[in-house]
């Protein structure tokens, strides 16, 4: 049997976050695409194949790293729509932020976020927790087929 290896969605408005964290799951060697949304629009725009997306055929993502602060639309309201979506509610989405508001954190898990992660400050250790992360939901986590 072939195993497919599911692409994951990164939304991130920091370029800088948005390359170490796909050094980081680079260097884990996991083999998965990293799709960049560059804010929660384009979010949206990914989960429904159009703007800059139009035309992608990867399918579900195997999980969803999403940012709580970005402009035009924050993670929050993404992950809201995203659980609103039959075809999407299923599909892990971690909150990884720099966020340490707990009404965030309340906000996320009641709308249905699978972890939240608050990004560290430290460059080694911001790399370690995205290999961590990269690690359980790629290689250890199952999900329903």
């Amino acid at each position: 049997m072939k195993t497919l290896v599911k692409d994951i969605l990164l939304v991130d408005d920091s370029a800088n976050d948005v390359t170490l964290i796909k050094n980081a799951l680079a260097e884990a060697n996991f083999g998965n695409n990293i799709i960049v949304a560059e804010d929660g629009e384009e979010a949206i725009d990914f989960l429904n194949t159009r703007g800059k997306f139009e035309g992608y055929t990867g399918g579900k993502p195997i999980f969803i790293l999403l940012d709580i602060k970005m402009p035009l639309m924050d993670g929050i309201e993404v992950l809201k729509l995203i659980r609103q979506d039959p075809e999407y509610n299923m599909v892990p989405v971690i909150m990884l932020t720099s966020s340490r508001d707990t009404h965030d954190l309340q906000a996320c898990y009641d709308i249905g976020a699978n972890s939240f992660v608050v990004k560290p400050v430290n460059m080694h250790s911001f790399i370690q927790v995205v290999k961590e992360l990269g690690k359980y939901w790629v290689v250890i986590n199952e999900l329903p087929v």
